[in-house]
């Protein structure tokens, strides 16, 4: 038994370091390609690649038992169009490496106007934000209400910090609005919270989380359970996300949906307004029936079906994959707790 756990050990950091070396070499962020009329797409490793993640090797579309480097990439090119030094290895330090075509990842704010209603008690999944000052004045956004979370007797909203702090951007204090107002949220009369704590977001070297919390004005307009269909968490600590973990989320654009955890470990690249940001170690999910998130969900909380525990905080999406924080780091980070 000791030898079969000192082998698995053996593999796994073997793992590591090849995704470090991957990540290193292969995840860069550069100046995006230029841009030209016809529809075009670059091959060129720093523009194409956007994460490095471990999973299994997909091969014809089946999912084997052979651990790898996955190398998650804006479109795939056939190697037959690309210059050989844009061709990506199939090996890294001695592990298979996998392509895996995501699209770019973006954060996931509203940038379009749905109808979502004004709900008190407001509850986690539904229609959140803030309100844009300075030279931003006259944009609205809406993102989610992902949960509510306590610390010392006092209880905060918690979602994403683009989501809250519109990444850096607000003073502490500012005030969140239920619904948000790109879903006519009234700034007089919606005023739910105030931003308290935010995780700062930086372009100089990778992050971990996008993160932040609301104070709650009055603790009568809010409640724990969110939104059907998952309403009440089973347990308030949170379960780590593992691969093939059936999950679920309820937020402000797409509702309801569900998910299989496809990666745990993966090293993203993400465009914000900040610019390109990199952030290590997050949790893929891809939907199990069409996309699992889009604009106007980030801040959700995903939830495992199976124990009705909360894993993962949803930050950014492609066309295809959602990129979520570990929940677990989230809350160590904001020094608070779930409620349920």
């Amino acid at each position: 038994m000791a030898t079969k756990a000192m082998a698995r050990t053996e593999i796994a950091e073997k793992l590591l370091r090849a995704k470090e070396e991957a990540t290193t070499h292969l995840l860069r962020v550069t100046t995006p390609p230029p841009r030209f009329t016809a529809f075009t797409a670059s091959s060129h490793p720093n523009h194409n690649v956007v994460g490095i993640g471990i999973g299994y090797k997909i091969t014809h579309g089946k999912l084997t038992a052979q651990r790898c480097i996955r190398i998650y990439v804006d479109r795939k090119i056939a190697k037959t169009a690309m210059p050989k030094n844009c061709v990506l290895p199939p090996h890294i330090k001695g592990v298979p490496t996998d392509v895996v075509e995501t699209g770019r990842f973006h954060p996931l704010p509203a940038v379009i106007p749905k109808e979502r209603r004004r709900l008190r008690p407001a509850k986690p999944g539904c229609s959140i934000g803030f309100q844009f000052t300075g030279p931003q004045a006259g944009f609205v956004m809406a993102g989610t209400f992902g949960a509510i979370v306590e610390a010392d007797g006092t209880r905060y909203i918690l979602s994403n910090n683009h989501v809250l702090a519109n990444a850096n951007g607000l003073p502490i204090g500012s005030l969140i609005f239920q619904p948000g107002l790109l879903d006519d949220g009234n700034p007089q009369r919606d005023q739910i919270a105030t931003l308290t704590r935010f995780i700062a977001l930086t372009s100089e070297q990778p992050n971990a989380l996008d993160c932040a919390i609301a104070a709650i004005l009055d603790p009568k307009s809010v409640r724990a359970s969110f939104l059907p269909k998952v309403g009440r968490l089973k347990h308030s600590e949170p379960i780590t996300a593992t691969e093939n973990m059936r999950v679920e989320k309820v937020g402000r654009t797409t509702g309801y949906t569900t998910g299989i955890v496809f990666d745990v470990s993966a090293d993203i690249k993400i465009e914000y307004d900040l610019g390109m940001l990199t952030f290590q170690d997050q949790i893929l999910v891809r939907g199990s029936a069409g996309p699992f998130s889009d604009h106007g969900d980030s801040g959700s909380v995903i939830v495992d079906r199976t124990t009705k525990r909360a894993t993962a905080l949803l930050l950014a999406g492609s066309a295809s994959h959602t990129v979520a924080n570990p929940l677990e780091e989230v809350l160590a980070q904001l020094a608070v707790r779930m409620v349920v």
